[in-house]
């Protein structure tokens, strides 16, 4: 089924339940596909159907330079706690990372290869944008509110929390649902957009294709992948998906090793 018509639904998040919010659909349709406008607002509601989450993404992107493997770990503990921590594996291990790390009032950054940290309040959203306080604004100009924040811009970002990538971008252009497939052991639901118009000016071309796989039980995205002219310029995808995960203790404990430059 291929639907043209915007999907605006990204900060329509149901009224909470004891004080959490909960998502408006339990579970897809059990006899058949959902319709686009059905799946997207069950993606919306990804984060909500789990208390922690652990995966980890590998992302393959393929250029006039070869192919660049990048592997993306992430941890959350609702309401806050996150932790992000992105390697290349084709740079050896020593020092060959990169950490991101929150809860929900602070945000920390270490790079391992520079040896430089920062350390600042979590960035504000625009007042007004999100929440009961939009219901007035037209769909497109109001966003989704995180129950856990993450780094904008990021595949753990777009995996985790789809509703914005879901009403920017796959919304813009011509969707279909396509069928089903398996990633990493789980059931998918596959989506193809052609041509979306809120894209990167590089990949403005008519031939310029995205394939999501969308988790059916939960409603993260599993795989992404982009294409042109039919040739794949990205490929990402969870290898690990573990919801409702036992996490260490320390997990979202971290020191920044000595000699490390501030920047603020």
């Amino acid at each position: 089924m291929t639907e043209t018509r915007l999907w605006d639904r990204a900060a329509d998040l149901p009224m909470p339940v004891d004080r959490r919010p909960r998502p408006e659909l339990v579970t897809l349709p059990a006899d058949g596909l959902p319709t686009l406008d059905e799946l997207f607002t069950f993606m919306r509601d990804a984060e909500l159907r789990f208390d922690t989450l652990r995966i980890r993404i590998e992302e393959r992107s393929f250029t006039a330079r070869g192919e660049h493997r990048v592997v993306v770990e992430t941890a959350i503990r609702h309401p806050g706690d996150a932790r992000v921590t992105t390697s290349e594996p084709g740079r050896g291990a020593a020092g060959n990372y990169e950490l991101w790390l929150s809860d929900g009032e602070v945000v920390r950054t270490y790079s391992g290869s520079h040896r430089l940290g920062t350390e600042r309040p979590m960035r504000r959203g625009v007042v007004g944008v999100s929440g009961r306080e939009s219901r007035d604004l037209p769909g497109p100009s109001r966003v989704y509110s995180p129950l856990t924040a993450l780094p904008a811009e990021t595949l753990p970002e777009a995996f985790i929390h789809p509703a914005g990538y879901c009403q920017n971008v796959l919304a813009t252009g011509a969707c279909a649902v396509l069928g089903l497939a398996d990633v990493a052991g789980r059931e998918a639901i596959v989506v193809t957009c052609d041509h979306p118009r809120t894209i990167e000016v590089t990949a403005d071309r008519p031939d310029f294709r995205i394939r999501v796989w969308v988790d059916r039980a939960d409603g993260v995205i599993l795989r992404l992948e982009e294409s042109m002219g039919g040739t794949v310029t990205r490929d990402a995808r969870i290898t690990e998906y573990d919801p409702d995960a036992l996490l260490a203790p320390n997990t979202f404990d971290f020191t920044f090793p000595t000699g490390t430059a501030m920047l603020f």
